[in-house]
């Protein structure tokens, strides 16, 4: 799973590393305007994803292979329906959009460009986001690793044609993306289909919302969306900031987070696949086995995240230096990520922890505890250190939001949520 969490950020990575190499850093720049209303943007399907891959699991662990099947149609309706209403407020809002951001005058036309694009192409987004993590739901993980190198490799080809050949600029990468995403989710249909797969279409339910199943998603998606809303929240008021010290500013924002990315894909598997086999097991019947889940979640926490993140400090110079040309910008850029990335070992901590909690739909409390660390707690300290610290204090508060998130996540899990019985979800 941290493999096909990597390949679908390589395309973004890579992305990144063409623009910057080949259109420069208000080119990165105008990308990075953008980043915090991406995050938003996700966070609507990553809420489904969530949901919908929980009650998937726990029907896969019963064997229900009927509600199953309900399920993921009504994930995947309700996630087009968003994706067209996104496509159509991108259309119509993109230029208000950055610029209500504060993204340099410098760089706002080509952002509100790349934003459109981006925007108008999110239910083919949303859609492969969405069956990839259903696919893990009923234990494949090969197809959406399958699937999304599909993904990155067309990227990879599209991408410099559309930047050197098409001259789309800074909207190559969105032009290139979407594209990307559509061929891979066809590919994915189609090996479905060929293997007979319990989610392929010929076999699922009409395209329709099951009003119980919709009921059912959004009583666990919409808490995860809305801790996701409280990250593009932080990540809106953080960026405002950085603006404000010009577009080399924003590049390093934008390069710090694209690193900070790849260093939490494990955090990222880690928690998905700790709810994935723990909704397995309430689904089989035998949640005691969530104990030993999590124990070893957290010991793989500390052994991959903690060793990817030795590497990714020992390397900030060179990972920087792929995405951004400048020597000073980078070299402040990476000293940056160094003072920041060894607090990404505490938030794998926290994820795990609400991974295991959101198997049996305990979603509330821990995103009420992530969402203080993150606005209550990340954009205050942000202010704070900016003011004292300048720019590098802005980055300064992620390690504290961080820190925070697992203090408190570990308190709830110990002390409320571990050792009480577990329900399977309707």
């Amino acid at each position: 799973m941290t493999a096909a969490n990597a390949l679908q950020s390589a395309s973004g990575a890579f992305d990144g590393i063409y623009i910057g190499q080949l259109l420069g850093v208000n080119a990165i720049a105008a990308v990075s305007a953008f980043f915090p209303v991406m995050f938003l943007l996700l966070a609507t399907v990553i809420g489904l994803a969530s949901g919908a891959t929980v009650l998937i699991g726990q029907a896969w662990g019963a064997n229900d292979r009927d509600r199953v099947r309900t399920i993921a149609a009504t994930a995947v309706a309700m996630a087009l329906l968003a994706g067209l209403v996104v496509s159509l407020a991108g259309a119509l809002l993109a230029p208000a959009i950055t610029g209500a951001l504060g993204t340099p005058a410098a760089v706002q036309l080509e952002a509100a460009r790349y934003a459109r694009t981006i925007m108008i192409g999110m239910p083919v987004i949303f859609i492969l986001w969405l069956i990839t993590s259903l696919s893990r739901g009923v234990g494949d993980a090969a197809t959406p690793l399958l699937a999304l190198a599909v993904a990155t490799v067309t990227s990879l080809m599209l991408t410099p044609t559309f930047i050197l050949v098409a001259r789309f600029g800074v909207a190559s990468a969105a032009v290139s993306n979407i594209a990307a995403y559509l061929i891979a989710s066809v590919w994915l249909v189609r090996r479905w289909r060929r293997t007979n797969h319990p989610l392929a279409p010929g076999r699922l339910a009409a395209l329709r919302v099951d009003g119980k199943a919709a009921k059912a998603i959004l009583r666990i998606g919409v808490p995860a969306a809305l801790q996701m809303l409280a990250v593009a929240a932080a990540e809106m008021a953080l960026i405002h900031l950085v603006n404000r010290y010009g577009p080399a500013a924003t590049a390093i924002y934008g390069a710090i987070n694209q690193a900070m990315i790849w260093v939490q894909l494990p955090i990222m598997s880690l928690g998905i696949t700790t709810a994935i086999l723990s909704s397995h097991a309430i689904g089989a019947g035998r949640p005691e086995r969530i104990g030993t889940i999590v124990r070893t979640g957290q010991w793989l926490n500390i052994a991959i995240t903690g060793g990817i993140v030795v590497l990714a400090t020992l390397g900030a110079k060179p990972l920087i230096g792929l995405t951004i040309v400048d020597a000073a910008t980078a070299a402040t850029a990476a000293r940056l990520l160094q003072n920041v990335l060894w607090s990404l070992v505490a938030l794998g901590g926290a994820s795990v922890l609400t991974g295991a909690m959101r198997s049996d739909g305990t979603v509330l409390v821990p995103t009420i505890l992530s969402a203080f660390a993150i606005l209550g707690l990340e954009i205050p300290a942000a202010y704070l250190f900016e003011a004292r610290f300048g720019l590098p204090g802005i980055f300064m508060a992620y390690a504290a939001a961080f820190l925070a998130m697992v203090v408190l996540q570990t308190g709830f899990f110990r002390f409320f949520w571990h050792g009480k019985p577990r329900r399977r979800l309707g």
